[in-house]
């Protein structure tokens, strides 16, 4: 996406959130450090080690939001009981904020400040999807820029309701109506009930790559972003990336693909599917104190729905993980093309998340048929599949509209018991797959 002028980058927006330049914006790539945490945490040993390290985590974690649109589900109580894997099935939200306010050091800056303050926007959301007998996992990526429908939403403050709208940006759901509001929209488009959430800031990345002593990620073509802080310059290769150079890769977007968000989207799996990686065969299962201190860096920058507040919580879900396998983990975007009514947005392509949603429902796996996406090739394929028809416009060549309705797309289609094959527009990448970031020539 080009960014807005800058005469309309300075505007209040709801709640008294504040967002200015877009160039310098972080915002929302925390949402991958809960990820990353379900990922590792899947492996912890249940022993003593495991409970000594839920009862640490346990006192950083904040006071839970409820989630009034679920009543149903309740906070669990805060004991310690031997861990194992939840039963059935799991979804859960992740809302990655762009706002400065209270992380402190750099971010206290004049500069920071006026980027975003307050509630902030979900940048980064990511829906996790643990099928209910565990032997299979989607994430579904969720762009800013991407205009649905916002619900009614309750009021975080507890002031009645916040009314919904027919037609806004997907990411200004959090600044909205909070935590609630988010979730509610992502419940509306794709007919999940979703029990868990989080509000994930995204002071704490360098601290969990440090955690597990970096992450190598394949690099198709230098990657350089003078955007980001620290800039990025990285050559074409492998890179083991940690740190403030790890927070910089996975908020790059003028430095990767075609230098949009639906680039970084792929950008950011590419880094996710390493980790998962290294977590199975790079020695981090066999080190609990690398395990339990990623778990603390990320609950120390998280606001949890009342779902989620007991770690034991957190490590169950993980747990659910343990048996998957990584070619049975997939991360998807949600099918998007290019906004008829404005080159700067996208709109859900409706027949392709008809079909990513009927999978979700009914809790089928999936087998992609499509590309790696925009920042991410795959040097083992044998062919590039088409890229998606419209979609986000890069900094310099507009997008050509797309075909919201197409309503050529059929459901899913696999097996009895097997995958079901998603439609060729739908990008992704499964954890196996060892792709490579396509810098922005």
């Amino acid at each position: 996406m080009t960014d807005l002028p800058r005469r309309h980058q300075r505007a209040r927006g709801p709640a008294g959130v504040r967002h200015g330049r877009l160039p310098r914006r972080r915002g929302g790539v925390a949402a991958l450090k809960l990820l990353a945490v379900v990922v590792v945490v899947a492996f912890v040993s249940v022993g003593s080690v495991a409970a000594y390290a839920v009862w640490d985590v346990a006192r950083s974690i904040k006071t839970g939001v409820h989630l009034q649109a679920l009543p149903g589900h309740t906070a669990i109580p805060q004991d310690i009981p031997n861990v194992a894997a939840i039963p059935g099935g799991v979804n859960l939200l992740l809302a990655g904020t762009d706002s400065r306010s209270d992380l402190g050091g750099i971010y206290n800056s004049a500069d920071e400040q006026d980027a975003s303050s307050g509630a902030g926007n979900n940048d980064v959301t990511m829906l996790l999807h643990i099928a209910q007998d565990h032997k299979s996992m989607m994430v579904v990526s969720f762009p800013r820029d991407l205009v649905v429908p916002i619900p009614d939403c309750p009021d975080p403050n507890g002031k009645g309701t916040i009314d919904g709208t027919s037609y806004a940006q997907f990411n200004t759901a959090l600044s909205r109506g909070g935590l609630n509001c988010v979730v509610a929209t992502v419940s509306k488009m794709t007919g999940l009930d979703i029990p868990f959430a989080a509000v994930i800031n995204f002071n704490g990345v360098s601290a969990m790559s440090n955690a597990v002593g970096g992450v190598t990620v394949c690099l198709a073509s230098p990657v350089k972003d003078d955007y980001t802080n620290p800039p990025l310059d990285l050559p074409a290769g492998e890179n083991t990336i940690v740190g403030d150079t790890a927070l910089s890769f996975l908020r790059s977007r003028h430095g990767v693909g075609d230098g949009s968000d639906l680039g970084r989207i792929s950008n950011q799996q590419v880094f996710l599917s390493a980790l998962a990686r290294k977590v199975v065969s790079g020695g981090v299962l066999s080190n609990p104190v690398q395990l339990y201190a990623l778990a603390k860096a990320a609950v120390n920058n998280i606001t949890p729905s009342d779902t989620l507040t007991n770690p034991t919580t957190l490590v169950q879900i993980a747990l659910a993980l343990k048996d998957t396998g990584l070619q049975n983990m997939v991360f998807v975007q949600y099918p998007a093309v290019g906004d008829p009514d404005n080159p700067n947005r996208v709109v859900p392509q409706k027949s392709a998340a008809n079909a990513l949603n009927q999978a979700l429902v009914a809790d089928q796996p999936v087998k992609l048929t499509g590309s790696t996406g925009r920042a991410a090739e795959d040097p083992t394929a044998t062919s590039s599949p088409a890229p998606d028809a419209g979609g986000e416009p890069s900094p310099t060549t507009p997008a050509t509209p797309g075909t919201p309705d197409a309503g050529t797309t059929p459901a899913p289609t696999g097996t009895a018991g097997g995958p079901v094959e998603l439609p060729s527009t739908i990008t992704g990448q499964t954890a196996a797959q060892q792709t490579c970031t396509k810098g922005n020539d």
